[in-house]
């Protein structure tokens, strides 16, 4: 019997699919896994049999995933489950940020005690006047699961659309319209477009990117929407280019004391995801995530380790060890099973920065005590035996 803690509340379709193998727990000191959406974890000791986090959501900025990858706790995260969500906010953003609809909706409430309302409108209506979006310059920034939906999106809406992402996936690629230009200097899409949109995730390369000098290259009058990561733009920056009026809108998802009440800013508080789908999406994607790694060893979706999927077991027994990315590490493991006169007939090893993952099948039964015997190899983190 596997136990699961959720630290924050998980849609029950999601833990609903744990199964009969699994039971819920508070304790999340007895947690084989854990659940988890915004609680931060940078200052928890997990339990010893702890071996897996799963983030329902794409970003995993409240989890110490180095610290957890030195103890061999494999961290999931749910990438484009809640990205349709997001995508439908921006389209609305782009919509009630050209056409003053929050605006126009305040001067109604505003205005409920006057009994000639409907008189009074065609006059107070001038003042909300706007632009419509069709056949404006869209510029994203990131090409994810959400950055290619929007872009997609824009294209239906008759908008000419740029694209920016030196590092898009081919399966992403897959996805994305042709219609949309893709750029490769993301200066031309601070120069050239009337609206941008980023959607890259929170690195140290992309921590500030968007800096007074790229907000001096947009256009004036420029929309720029940020339902991705406060942190992504110099805000101080920003706030100023709009109140000056050189910015003519800058939408964001994210409240914080240097932008709300700002001229010319639209915050709204964190609601990019917060919908009944992606809530259900992430908290199935999550579930799935777990079993497959408890059950079958595979990795998909992980933040801190790399992807690695054997697929099912076809033989007796399967051990998942986590360790570092240092050479030799694969000799000594078919080394010590040679030694215990024992077949490898299936292996799969995958490596992503200082950290590697491998799944070994193995003819003949896993057992502690090899379990005892791999854990002694230096820059081993965790030995499991699956099956």
């Amino acid at each position: 019997m596997f136990k699961v803690s959720c630290l924050n509340p998980i849609a029950k379709c999601g833990t609903d699919l744990l199964g009969d193998n699994y039971a819920m727990t508070e304790n999340v000191n007895e947690a084989d896994a854990i659940l988890v959406r915004s609680a931060a974890m940078h200052d928890m000791e997990l339990a010893p049999n702890t071996v897996a986090v799963a983030r329902a959501g794409a970003g995993v900025n409240n989890i110490p995933l180095d610290k957890f990858a030195e103890q061999g706790v494999v961290v999931f995260n749910t990438p484009g489950a809640n990205a349709n969500g997001v995508k439908e906010l921006v389209i609305a953003a782009m919509l009630y940020g050209s056409r003053d609809i929050m605006g126009a909706a305040q001067w109604c409430q505003d205005n409920t005690a006057d009994e000639n309302i409907a008189k009074s409108a065609e006059k107070a209506k001038k003042a909300f006047a706007g632009k419509e979006i069709k056949g404006k310059k869209l510029g994203v920034i990131g090409l994810g699961a959400i950055g290619a939906m929007i872009a997609n999106a824009a294209v239906s809406l008759g908008m000419e659309v740029y694209g920016y992402d030196p590092y898009v996936s081919v399966e992403a690629a897959w996805k994305i319209s042709r219609d949309v230009k893709h750029i490769t200097n993301v200066n031309d899409i601070y120069t050239d477009c009337d609206i941008i949109t980023i959607h890259v995730p929170l690195l140290d390369s992309t921590k500030g990117m968007v800096d007074a000098e790229a907000i001096s290259k947009m256009k004036d009058g420029v929309m720029f929407l940020n339902f991705a990561r406060d942190i992504l733009v110099d805000e101080a920056a920003m706030v100023k280019a709009a109140e000056e009026g050189h910015v003519g809108k800058y939408i964001t998802d994210f409240p914080n004391p240097t932008v709300v009440g700002k001229k010319n800013v639209i915050v709204t508080p964190h609601i990019g995801a917060s919908t009944e789908e992606s809530e259900d999406n992430c908290a199935i994607m999550a579930v799935k995530q777990i079993r497959e790694f408890i059950e079958n060893g595979n990795v998909i979706n992980s933040v801190n380790y790399p992807r690695c999927d054997a697929g099912l077991c076809q033989y007796e027994s399967r051990v998942t060890v986590c360790h570092k990315n240092i050479p030799n590490m694969l000799t000594q493991f078919t080394g010590l099973f040679a030694k215990l006169s024992l077949n490898v007939p299936e292996m799969v090893s995958k490596s992503r920065g200082d950290f590697a993952y491998t799944i070994i099948d193995i003819d003949g039964k896993a057992d502690q005590s090899m379990v005892d015997e791999i854990s002694k190899i230096d820059g081993v983190l965790r030995v499991r035996i699956v099956k």
